[in-house]
């Protein structure tokens, strides 16, 4: 038990660790450093369910909130067997840097609850959701955290907890919620924002190093909404997606696949296999199974980690063949294989930077429903084009001037507004008179 006591710790001490790197290269003072290494508060609460076989099961969760200097906090809500008291705190850190990386007026928090949903029924996971928001109810709102979706939680939960929330309120709040199904105020675009985020900065990477995207071979590992997402996109722009896993393993082809097909046979079979679909009929087309872990090494030239935190570590990022990784999930890199792939070039664009367009786009929803007033998807699209290329390009100019890799550019980014925030209520400097 104490030995999983630490693992855990070292979870967030690890994530904040990029702090004191990034430091160095920015004028800030240390105080700041220090509060940015404290959760402003973290919640543990029960959550007791009635399963429909008429027992009763009492779950754990969590709701970390790490700052809100800059705005209300910010961040998601998982549904997951391992979700720990210590990863809560690691994944609001980064939603801390994530919203100053992207200049959104917000802070970081992040909640989940320890449980595995596939083996709950739909009620069951309407009554644990319902359950989550009535224990956390006076810890979140419009203006002081305002939860998304995350891992296995999606826009039908967010309702339900809206729901549940409007009621303890007695009046309807869709503020304090993002993620939502647009007919209960969510916003046109959220869907596939996270993916789209990443696809831009692709697009910037194209761009500078001149690719022709129908030379260019794409892994992603973990094929959810935000893998989902990029691969079509990526696909539809002639890119080769040679290979992609889900939490069950992975296939491979080096012929590509056509991205819809999977992406059809995912979501109705809940299977990840090699398709070609012409409208409703699918047949198997030619594949070899491959690990998570064998996804990672392949030779391609883009690689995805669009699953969990801690893929890549010192043990395989060695043996990493692409020459540009963006990370679609949250710490999917471990701090030890940063050094090992700055020594291989391989360029990463660091997941505060490239999933932030969900919590961009949780922004734009949070602000429609504040006014009462809907933007297009065009709107929404163009948007989130504007921030995520124009916030790559201030973090790429950054990294080159500094001569540094993308990550630590990405911190210094973050710090410099989050450091401002904080200097203006003062620093010792300031109250020594010196």
């Amino acid at each position: 038990m104490v030995t999983q006591v630490r693992q855990e710790a070292n979870v967030f001490q690890s994530a904040i660790q990029r702090l004191d790197l990034a430091a160095k290269h920015v004028d800030i003072a240390p105080e700041t450093i220090d509060r940015l290494k404290r959760p402003k508060s973290l919640l543990e609460v029960s959550i007791p369910v009635r399963m429909d076989d008429g027992t009763l099961r009492v779950f754990t969760g969590y709701r970390c909130r790490h700052d809100d200097t800059r705005g209300p906090a910010k961040g998601g809500i998982r549904f997951h067997p391992d979700v720990s008291r210590a990863e809560v705190q690691a994944l609001a850190f980064w939603m801390t840097c994530k919203c100053a990386c992207v200049g959104i007026p917000f802070g970081g928090g992040k909640g989940g609850v320890i449980v595995n949903p596939k083996e709950l029924s739909r009620l069951e996971l309407e009554r644990l959701s319902r359950g989550y928001m009535q224990q956390v109810a006076d810890f979140v709102g419009p203006e002081t955290d305002v939860p998304a979706p995350d891992v296995y939680t999606n826009a039908t939960i967010m309702g339900w907890m809206m729901d549940e929330y409007s009621k303890i309120n007695r009046k309807r709040t869709p503020g304090v919620i993002t993620g939502k199904p647009i007919a209960l105020g969510g916003s046109l675009g959220r869907d596939d924002a996270t993916g789209r985020g990443a696809y831009y900065c692709i697009k910037e990477i194209e761009k500078r190093r001149k690719w022709n995207p129908k030379s260019i071979r794409v892994a992603v590992q973990g094929f959810g909404n935000a893998g989902q997402s990029v691969a079509k996109l990526l696909h539809a722009d002639g890119y080769k997606i040679v290979a992609v896993s889900d939490s069950r393993g992975g296939i491979c082809s080096d012929d590509g696949f056509d991205v819809p097909s999977l992406i059809k046979q995912k979501n109705e079979s809940r299977k990840l296999q090699a398709v070609y679909c012409q409208g409703s009929v699918c047949e198997l087309v030619p594949a070899r199974s491959i690990t998570n872990e064998e996804l990672l090494e392949l030779e391609v030239d883009l690689l995805l980690p669009a699953a969990l935190e801690n893929q890549i570590s010192a043990s395989n990022a060695g043996k990493i063949k692409a020459s540009v990784m963006v990370e679609l999930a949250n710490g999917p890199t471990r701090i030890e294989a940063d050094p090992i792939l700055a020594e291989r070039n391989v360029l990463v664009v660091p997941d505060i930077l490239a999933n932030a367009g969900g919590v961009t786009v949780s922004y734009f929803e949070w602000a429609q429903n504040r006014a009462g007033y809907y933007w297009s998807l065009e709107e929404v699209q163009e948007k989130l084009r504007k921030i995520m290329q124009a916030e790559f390009n201030a973090i790429y100019e950054i990294m080159e001037q500094i001569k540094t890799d993308m990550r630590t550019a990405a911190y210094v980014h973050a710090l410099g507004r989050i450091g401002t925030a904080l200097e203006t209520q003062g620093t010792a400097e300031y109250f020594s008179g010196s």
